[in-house]
């Protein structure tokens, strides 16, 4: 066994993130304290996770209760939860079936794979490229950084795993010009969360499921961020007046438990049969109990519609501020409570700025910082929010600094 090199530092935790110098001890709804005490008003939700804010009741008993009985048992056996999961998510969405992972991009592997196994039982099985969008993020496995087609993502790891051809969002033409036969799909996020909070339109869903159904293909949809209430609806297409094939959903689906699914119709997955695709830790009884409680708050009759609600007066609130301050603030992109800030300055600058008034906020492409808060939070958090955003805007406005410098001449 080679010997550790003496003169070679790493830290303990494989460096891959550029974290920030803060760490956090609790957390009580939408707000997470630090280890020194200090208070932020949580507008991350652990990038889009922390669907019910911190230490819910609901998902606290939950996991209690279920820790008490049995932590895991594979799949080997029969998981009453999944069931009981399964079915709630069937009831409310497109779906005939759900297979359980543990992540987002654990969720569209799964996806991809029952797209191409899809045509390859149907006597297609050189249908295995999946038309996918330029901006696009679908997760960090090599299947996955390919579909997302980022060069940031895709360099130093290799050849990139064929299957993927990006085009342009919103472009149908792109679309059209791009099928061939080896097409098995498209998959696309309704909003792309890391891409920047950019939103497919309504018309472009339609025209793709209208393609899909023309040439036989699969609508595929990742709603890892868009999903679980985040848009005020429980799924983003649902306001977009079409159902996909195949879904995948993660992130806020857990409430902060890692969990991911793959839902799909029966046709969609009738090549999974046994054998074709697994997980071991997938669907385990806490991540599904968990899950089950999540499910069973934001599909009450009023959630959605408190969500509807807080994003209106937020969307409001901040688009004051970029018609105040529109040399910080560009624009106010995103719907529910998936929002994004374009902006002038570099958005680390102001994600920074943010921090320092005690607001955690999301950096995204485009030069954006997304909004991404629990979905409980009240109106008088989302104005406590909009004021914070507000008091960086003054700070790092010209006009308002030159204001200053103007007083101090005099």
């Amino acid at each position: 066994m080679a010997p550790h090199a003496a003169d070679t530092a790493i830290s303990p935790v494989l460096p891959t993130y550029a974290r920030a110098d803060i760490a956090f001890e609790r957390g009580e709804g939408a707000w997470l304290v630090a280890t020194n005490g200090d208070r932020y008003l949580d507008f991350g939700a652990g990038v889009a996770v922390n669907a019910l804010g911190h230490a819910h009741p609901k998902l606290v008993e939950a996991l209690t209760e279920q820790a008490n009985k049995v932590w895991h048992v594979s799949n080997l056996y029969q998981v009453e939860g999944q069931t009981a999961l399964a079915e709630k998510l069937i009831s409310l969405t497109f779906a005939d079936t759900v297979f359980f992972a543990n992540s987002g991009a654990e969720a569209l592997e799964a996806s991809i794979k029952m797209a191409r196994k899809y045509h390859a039982v149907s006597g297609h099985p050189e249908r295995f490229e999946l038309i996918t969008f330029e901006g696009a993020f679908h997760g960090r496995t090599l299947a996955t950084i390919a579909a997302g087609g980022q060069e940031k993502y895709l360099e130093g790891f290799g050849p990139v795993t064929p299957g993927f051809v990006q085009v342009p969002l919103n472009d149908i033409a792109a679309v059209k010009a791009a099928i061939t036969d080896n097409t098995a799909g498209f998959l696309i996020e309704p909003i792309q969360g890391e891409g920047g909070i950019c939103e497919a339109s309504k018309d472009f869903m339609r025209q793709l499921r209208a393609l899909a159904d023309e040439h036989g293909l699969l609508l595929v949809l990742d709603e890892v961020q868009s999903g679980v209430g985040r848009t005020g609806h429980l799924y983003a297409y649902q306001d977009m007046g079409i159902e996909p094939d195949i879904m995948a959903s993660a992130k806020g689906i857990g409430g902060g438990f890692p969990l991911g699914a793959c839902l799909a119709t029966a046709e969609a997955a009738k090549g999974m049969t046994p054998g074709t695709h697994g997980s071991t830790y997938g669907g385990n009884p806490l991540a599904v109990a968990v899950g089950g409680a999540v499910i069973d708050e934001v599909s009450k009759p009023d959630f959605l519609e408190h969500v509807r609600r807080v994003s209106g007066r937020l969307s409001q609130g901040l688009s004051m501020l970029a018609d105040e301050y529109p040399d910080v603030i560009e624009s106010v992109r995103g719907r529910g409570l998936m929002l994004g800030l374009k902006c002038v300055k570099p958005n680390t600058e102001l994600q920074k700025a943010f921090m320092d008034k005690g607001l955690l906020t999301v950096a995204a492409g485009d030069n954006v910082v997304r909004l991404l808060p629990p979905l409980i939070i009240s109106e008088d958090e989302a104005m406590d929010a909009v004021a914070r955003i507000e008091a960086v805007c003054a700070e790092l406005s010209p006009k308002s600094t030159a204001g200053k410098e103007e007083v101090s001449a005099s």
